[in-house]
């Protein structure tokens, strides 16, 4: 399910142009304190991975950027997307963000006006999605030294879709609790896609943006949709929507 929320922002909203801090914080707070534990603490788990099973977008609007600050000012309406396979987290983002009206987005006060609802159902083994916040894919290796460090993949790469099959399939199983179809998923970029250097918490991010087409088990389709693709659907990375 998506969950598009339009804001409108007191008197503007200036914020770090590194903001999906500032937008996970959001999302916790508007839900139910139970589940925020839950996720915070537990998650879905597979394998001895745990899993948030919710992604988010960029903000929207128009905006301008301070250099010298470091930060970002949206003048109007700002528009916002969440995605979950999670029925209960939905329903708690929904009804948590129209029932306080006014949300904190760091220090600044947004009212949010409304809501659209929409769910991509995938029903067949092919989809093709745009992306609303860069897709994470990545690999975390040993240095001779001992020391870990970590090497992005790009679309095209030869491990970029083993790495997102896996790591769809280990969503699949910590949801549903069993195995998802067999069946290779495949990426393929539509156009170009635009490589993001981002940080989230002083930790430096690279993602990917563009448009492009997944094959594979519908299954692990429609995960990747609701769910997000790649790595880190929770800090704001992953987060498509079909076209």
């Amino acid at each position: 399910m998506h969950i598009t929320l339009h804001f409108k922002p007191n008197e503007g909203l200036e914020i770090p142009q590194q903001y999906n801090h500032i937008l996970q914080g959001v999302i916790y707070n508007a839900i139910e304190p139970d589940l925020a534990t839950f996720l915070h603490e537990k998650g879905f788990t597979s394998g001895g991975r745990s899993f948030k099973l919710f992604a988010f977008s960029r903000l929207t609007g128009r905006y301008e950027i301070d250099k010298n600050k470091g930060s970002i000012r949206f003048c109007d309406d700002i528009r916002m997307t969440i995605s979950s396979p999670v029925n209960e987290f939905c329903n708690s983002v929904a009804n948590g963000m129209l029932t306080k009206r006014w949300l904190n987005f760091g220090n600044n006060r947004v009212e949010a006006e409304k809501m659209i609802v929409q769910q991509y159902e995938v029903d067949k083994p092919q989809v093709r999605i745009r992306t609303l916040s860069p897709i994470v894919v990545y690999s975390t290796f040993l240095r001779p030294d001992g020391r870990k460090y970590t090497c992005y993949f790009q679309p095209g790469e030869p491990d970029y879709d083993r790495l997102v099959e896996n790591n769809l399939r280990k969503k699949h199983q910590a949801f549903y609790g069993i195995e998802a179809p067999e069946g290779e998923v495949k990426v393929r970029k539509l156009g170009e896609v635009k490589l993001h250097v981002m940080s989230y918490k002083d930790t430096v991010i690279k993602g990917y943006s563009g448009k492009m087409e997944l094959t594979g088990p519908r299954e692990l389709l429609q995960m990747a949709v609701d769910a997000g693709l790649g790595s880190k659907n929770s800090q704001g990375f992953g987060c498509v929507e079909v076209v």
